[in-house]
């Protein structure tokens, strides 16, 4: 009886050890948040914001219990441009002065397939917090050259900007913007 409680104490540790929180590696460049939206429709404007933070929580045993947040600094967005960042910083687009944060917090995950899934939350951004839902997949898992442990994931997902306040004309092409997240965290 004793070996068969030890074996269910070993089982139910090794499958908590799996379950872990991870810093997104902001401070090695291992994550980034990126942006492109059509330019008048003849071309497409990249772009990225350098400064923001989070955690997730993964198990790939239990992927249906994983969770993310996500802040960005919305006023470190960078276009490869001084004057049109100080444009989009501006109140016409990110109004980063009254709104200088956007966040991501999941509420949910659902697994689509092996290291695939959709993920759900609510989306801050310029003041107006939306449901939206977007597709991640798993990019690696394991140890480091630094004696730690790290998980890799992307996501993309579309932005109607009218939905978030943004209503400046661009034109018809442009009334949208594609985020992608490509993440790295380290387990603490």
């Amino acid at each position: 009886m004793k070996k068969i409680i030890l074996a269910l104490g070993l089982m139910a540790s090794a499958t908590l050890a799996q379950a872990a929180t991870y810093n997104i590696d902001t401070r090695g460049a291992h994550a980034f948040v990126q942006f492109k939206i059509k330019h008048l429709g003849y071309s497409w404007l990249l772009g990225r914001f350098n400064t923001f933070d989070g955690q997730f929580e993964y198990d790939a045993s239990a992927p249906e219990k994983s969770s993310v947040f996500v802040e960005i600094d919305t006023a470190s967005i960078d276009s490869n441009h001084a004057e049109r960042d100080k444009h989009l910083k501006g109140s016409d687009f990110l109004n980063v002065s009254k709104f200088p944060k956007s966040t991501f917090k999941s509420t949910g995950f659902e697994a689509t397939g092996e290291g695939e899934g959709v993920i759900s939350g609510q989306f801050t951004l310029h003041g107006v917090t939306k449901d939206i839902s977007f597709p991640v997949s798993v990019i690696g898992e394991g140890s480091d050259p630094w004696g730690g442990y790290r998980a890799g994931f992307e996501g993309k997902t579309t932005l109607k900007l009218a939905d978030y306040g943004i209503d400046y004309n661009l034109g018809p092409a442009s009334t949208h913007v594609d985020i992608e997240l490509h993440i790295e965290g380290v387990r603490q």
